[in-house]
């Protein structure tokens, strides 16, 4: 370009030099006004295009390590390491603020026919900074990679740290093995992998707040395996300690639960891609507590209770993504469903261990979602669960007083509208019409803000 510029302006220069010597001096003038607004005017626009292409070069750099787009199109694509960037370690913080409102009591809150355990029930009332997370990961060497996320929430007038992964993985293994050890979100389900701020909505699935405590996380050992075939095909197992609700006690000497998945899923043509997968989980629990035990009540006239015995679940999910042309960018669906089915053998006792009762439970539950992003940074999304619960025991009084005896099965609608400015930052509006409870529906309100900086690895299918 300053080429160019060099010709045009010697050309300039020539044309003046050879003009006929009866032009007369403001005609001269003019011409030199002229080339100089001419240079001007040129160096400007080298100047604009030469800090263009700097900025362009340096929003190259700093998109490598962005999130990927919110559908993947291809699940036999999936590496064995997910989330590897540009930064060793990298960190990353994710905040995650609400304003909730409730048409009910959120302290009387409760699933007839399930002991909540965990994390399970609603968020506070009111303006909330729910819970951030702090995430550093990355290679380690040639053969491990590492990864720690901390979160970080408000429990009344103190901040609590909660130590949700630590783990290490093997990378690079023969055959198509991974291994994994430490303190990670179970691979049971399609959900419980995931971090909450990837979820479609403001909250977790009734089916994950009755059966995981919101979501199941412990220590332990993982293996899988993935099939070199055209199809994606993996299975795997854990050995867990059995802390993390719906185990408790880490019985068996720090082996207290085990689960084994099995997932596989392809494309149809260039716009269609499914996952299907089942797992399973059995733990031995130990004086597993229900959430009233933490905070002092046990929310709709329900006594806290403890349950010692045996929990056997079964999950199957469904996931099936469309995009135009494999290409998520303008317009974009996602659906998903899962069924749960539990049993649980053992005893439940209230009252401080004063009253007991033999326990047999039969749960089942389930959710169907679907998101439609309608163009570019817009989705709507809709969601319906659905539980209940078959449970018998030699003392119906006390199963009474710890809520699992109902004739009613909770079930909840929900509608979602969210905004994403960029896919570093999210805001939700969201409406419940929540009817875990008894009695009238519950019209529960969200807005939700969810931002994230730092490097973040692409998320999972």
């Amino acid at each position: 370009m300053n080429r160019h510029y060099s010709l045009i302006i010697s050309g300039l220069l020539f044309g003046l030099m050879s003009a006929p010597a009866a032009a007369s001096d403001p005609d001269i003038q003019q011409l030199r006004q002229e080339l100089e607004l001419l240079k001007q005017s040129y160096e400007e626009r080298i100047n604009a295009l030469e800090a263009r292409l700097a900025q362009m070069t340096q929003e190259r750099k700093v998109s490598a390590t962005a999130v990927s787009p919110p559908v993947a199109r291809d699940p036999g694509a999936r590496a064995l390491r997910q989330g590897q960037n540009a930064f060793n370690p990298g960190i990353a913080v994710i905040l995650n603020g609400k304003y909730n409102d409730y048409g009910r009591d959120p302290n009387d809150y409760a699933l007839p026919g399930f002991q909540l355990g965990g994390e399970a029930g609603l968020s506070s009332e009111g303006l909330t900074a729910e819970e951030s997370e702090i995430t550093i990961n990355g290679n380690i060497d040639d053969r491990f990679y590492g990864s720690l996320t901390l979160g970080l929430h408000q429990d009344e007038d103190e901040t609590e740290v909660e130590l949700e992964e630590a783990y290490i993985e093997a990378t690079g293994l023969a055959g198509g093995t991974g291994l994994k050890a430490g303190r990670f979100f179970s691979e049971i389900g399609y959900l419980n992998r995931q971090h909450t701020h990837t979820w479609d909505f403001a909250d977790e699935p009734l089916a994950y707040r009755a059966f995981l405590g919101k979501q199941y996380t412990d220590d332990g050992v993982q293996a899988r395996w993935l099939a070199p075939t055209d199809t994606f095909v993996e299975i795997g197992g854990e050995l867990l300690r059995g802390t993390g609700f719906p185990a408790s006690g880490a019985d068996n000497e720090g082996k207290g639960a085990y689960s084994i998945f099995a997932r596989t899923g392809g494309d149809v043509g260039t716009s269609h891609s499914w996952r299907v997968g089942l797992s399973g989980l059995w733990a031995d629990a130990r004086e597993r507590g229900s959430s009233g035990d933490e905070h002092g009540h046990g929310g709709g006239g329900v006594e806290p209770s403890v349950f010692d015995g045996d929990s056997d679940l079964w999950i199957a999910d469904f996931v099936w993504k469309w995009a135009p042309d494999g290409n998520p960018t303008e317009r974009n669906f996602k659906f998903q469903t899962e069924y749960f089915d539990r049993r649980e053998d053992g005893t439940v006792a209230v009252d401080d261990g004063a009253e007991i009762s033999g326990y047999s439970g039969e749960q089942r539950g389930w959710y169907a979602q679907g998101v439609y992003q309608f163009r570019p940074r817009w989705r709507i999304g809709a969601r319906y669960d659905r539980l209940s619960s078959t449970n018998r025991g030699n003392d119906p009084e006390v199963l009474a007083e710890a809520g699992l005896l109902s004739t009613h099965d909770p079930s909840r609608a929900s509608a979602m509208l969210d905004y994403s400015r960029s896919e570093f930052s999210r805001l939700r509006f969201q409406y419940n019409q929540d009817k875990s409870r008894p009695g009238e529906a519950d019209d529960q309100l969200s807005m939700q803000y969810i931002m994230s900086f730092g490097a973040h690895g692409g998320h999972q299918f």
